[in-house]
């Protein structure tokens, strides 16, 4: 899939490496900016993140301040999920779609005492920036790229909010908008987010205060993991990873996003069209996750084949591996053609000996994601 939106932001490392290499972490160079993969343990990263709470470096998102006296009229006209609703403090998954209705741009929205604050993934914030104005002519809005001073943590895990009230007394886990807590560290910023899958929470502190809120942290009970514990706990979830597993190609729909837009909202860009599928259906793929026979990785962009009738055909497409725990062995997530979603059907695999088999789709009843927040 090709990336979406260009990229005209800075692709940064985390400020938090020479900590997380001092620890013992392993670190990889991308283009994107250095990754931590693991702390050393993958097995107990991920059972933090199903059992306990599991901590995450996730400095290197972005961030957009969108203020100005016509910023909620604005954002309301052109944002999938709502806005106005939004009081202080709160926020939800949000989306920026095209008129043809397939996704732009996906984020966290959070109205502020200034505006409103879009927390993206990482090397967004520029591009989403730019994609939103193009919609403005003469309103009072000021978009501003913050992401050299936005350095968030994440927690995952139902011992999560036990850590956040070890770390913070003031914390108050049953609330579902930002809180601004005292700390050691000084003032620390709240949320709920969806964090590896299911329902976590986004915390940060001044850009220069990173490293000690994660000590913080640690020091509160949180088991530090990286990339591949994250890929797998999500990748059992069923959720996707922004211009991995969705972009620009897809409606959102197709990328199980149904969280981030809303139906009653009225009027907005490519309002039309998701509300046309909601409708009448219509989706020609749509993202599901595949048990995977070996235990070798699948590079994304592996073609998922069937023989039918005599005739080899190319019915999805790969687009992100991870090793599952819970199925003990590798589960991909693909793009696969209506008529071929029975659960239990088989698919070759282009090019490698194995074959991956479809798995059926999480209960949403069970997962604790951003759909529960919202």
């Amino acid at each position: 899939m090709s990336d979406p939106l260009p990229r005209d932001g800075p692709m940064h490392s985390s400020p938090l490496l020479d900590l997380h290499r001092d620890a013992g972490a392993r670190v990889t160079p991308t283009h994107a900016g250095s990754l931590v993969l693991t702390h050393g343990d993958v097995p107990a990263e991920y059972r933090a993140g199903r059992e306990g709470a599991l901590l995450l470096d996730a400095t290197r998102r972005g961030c957009l301040e969108i203020t100005g006296a016509d910023a909620p009229p604005f954002l309301h006209r052109i944002l999938a999920n709502h806005v106005l609703a939004l009081a202080e403090g709160e926020g939800n998954a949000n989306l920026l779609l095209s008129p043809k209705g397939k996704v732009q741009a996906w984020f966290d929205l959070f109205r502020t005492g200034e505006g409103f604050r879009c927390e993206t993934a990482p090397g967004e914030a520029e591009a989403l920036r730019v994609a939103l104005d193009l919609y403005l002519f003469g309103e009072d809005v000021q978009l501003t790229d913050a992401t050299e001073s936005f350095a968030p943590l994440e927690l995952a895990g139902p011992g999560a909010a036990a850590v956040l009230r070890a770390a913070l007394p003031e914390f108050d886990g049953a609330g579902s908008g930002t809180q601004l807590l005292s700390s050691a560290v000084g003032t620390v910023r709240v949320r709920p987010a969806e964090v590896a899958g299911e329902r976590g929470w986004r915390v940060d502190t001044d850009a220069g205060g990173a490293a000690s809120l994660w000590k913080l942290l640690l020091d509160s009970g949180a088991t530090p993991g990286g990339l591949v514990a994250e890929d797998s706990l999500r990748t059992e979830r069923l959720r996707p990873r922004w211009s991995v597993d969705a972009s620009d190609e897809v409606y959102p729909q197709e990328a199980r996003l149904g969280h981030a837009f809303a139906l009653d909202k009225g009027c907005y860009v490519g309002q039309e069209v998701v509300a046309k599928i909601d409708t009448y259906g219509g989706l020609n793929k749509q993202l599901f996750a595949l048990r995977v026979a070996s235990e070798d990785p699948v590079p994304p962009g592996t073609r998922l084949l069937r023989t039918l009738d005599g005739e080899v055909r190319d019915l999805g497409l790969v687009t992100s591996w991870a090793w599952s725990f819970e199925h003990d062995s590798g589960l991909v997530l693909g793009y696969v053609k209506k008529r071929h979603q029975e659960p239990g059907t088989v698919f070759d695999l282009e090019g490698l000996d194995t074959q991956a088999t479809l798995l059926a789709p999480p209960d949403p009843g069970e997962s604790t994601g951003r759909e529960a927040e919202a």
